[in-house]
């Protein structure tokens, strides 16, 4: 096995990473890559789907529906962090990855969880002026406020994971086993050898951490207004149980992922077998990006309608 340490002026300097949540993989290889592979085909074609129904039809060139378009593209963007590289990880026998292609998917994995938060927090917006300040939605979210939101659910995350990858790189690292199927940020954090050395990082993730749980809190605000106002008009009620819905569903199935393996990384026991240990690390890129499609594919009615006439067209 190549040396994952290369030593210069008595500093050891990390050149690649092991990937140990592997090692539970190694009996059943072809099941796995045929089953995460099919996987893999289905949400590409869910994703696409939707958002090739969106740019192609002008009747949904509406801020709802382009958001649920950015929304579908962050889920391709995070899923493709993980399936192509895991595919090729599991045919390899020493389960190793290199410093730079760890460090990417780690920008990849993390910038992706925060994105799809913002989405979400920008999609909740959209639907708290549409029930609750209906007179100003059109005035409000016209189509350069909903570009501006859209580069702000990006732009955001990529400038602040940007920075905690940078400080991360400039670690001095003392190993290199990595107990996950990919790598992520904080788990590289944690092989750091002086502990003095990731307090900017340990700054930068408080912080990240206090923008992402405003947007919590701002989501749950929009609700209490949405909710409020639902409850006294059936017309609104309506149009809670068709729009909203979807995005509730949404946000909860990505919120307990993210939470589980969050708290597991922080807190959790390592007596826990590592196939446990492996789905809960993995949950926010199984469930949501194939549910999020389904979900508003077939609650939205404009949507919903239009797959169904695709469907007879092709029959």
């Amino acid at each position: 096995m190549t040396s994952s340490y290369l030593i210069m002026d008595n500093v050891s300097v990390v050149r690649f990473f092991i990937l140990s949540g592997l090692n539970e993989t190694s009996d059943y290889k072809v099941t796995l890559f045929t089953f995460t592979l099919l996987y893999y085909c289905m949400i590409l074609v869910f994703n696409i789907s939707i958002i090739m129904i969106i740019v192609l039809d002008q009747n949904l060139h509406e801020p709802m529906y382009i958001l649920l378009c950015s929304f579908c593209m962050n889920g391709l963007y995070g899923t493709t962090g993980f399936y192509p590289k895991f595919l090729l990880d599991l045919f390899s026998s020493s389960h190793q990855t290199s410093y730079e292609c760890c460090l990417l998917q780690a920008f990849v994995m993390n910038s992706f969880a925060c994105c799809e938060l913002s989405i979400l927090a920008v999609m909740a917006y959209d639907r708290y002026l549409a029930i609750c300040r209906p007179l100003h939605y059109q005035s409000v979210m016209t189509k350069q406020k909903v570009s501006q939101l859209i580069c702000f659910s990006w732009f955001t995350p990529f400038c602040i994971l940007s920075i905690n990858i940078l400080l991360t790189s400039r670690l001095k690292l003392c190993g290199v086993k990595i107990d996950r199927l990919y790598c992520v940020n904080w788990v590289i954090v944690k092989l750091a050898c002086y502990v003095s050395d990731t307090f900017l990082i340990n700054v930068t993730v408080h912080f990240t951490m206090t923008i992402y749980i405003s947007h919590g809190l701002f989501i749950f605000w929009t609700y209490m207004h949405l909710i409020r106002t639902c409850v006294k008009s059936k017309d609104d009620r309506v149009k809670f149980m068709q729009t909203c819905v979807p995005h509730l569903v949404s946000l909860v199935t990505f919120i307990v992922a993210v939470l589980f393996d969050f708290m597991y990384m922080r807190f959790g026991s390592k007596d826990l077998p590592q196939s446990h240990h492996n789905f809960i690390a993995i949950e926010f890129v199984l469930i949501p990006p194939v549910m999020n499609p389904l979900v508003y594919g077939f609650k939205l009615t404009k949507i919903r309608n239009r797959i169904s006439r695709s469907y007879i067209f092709f029959k």
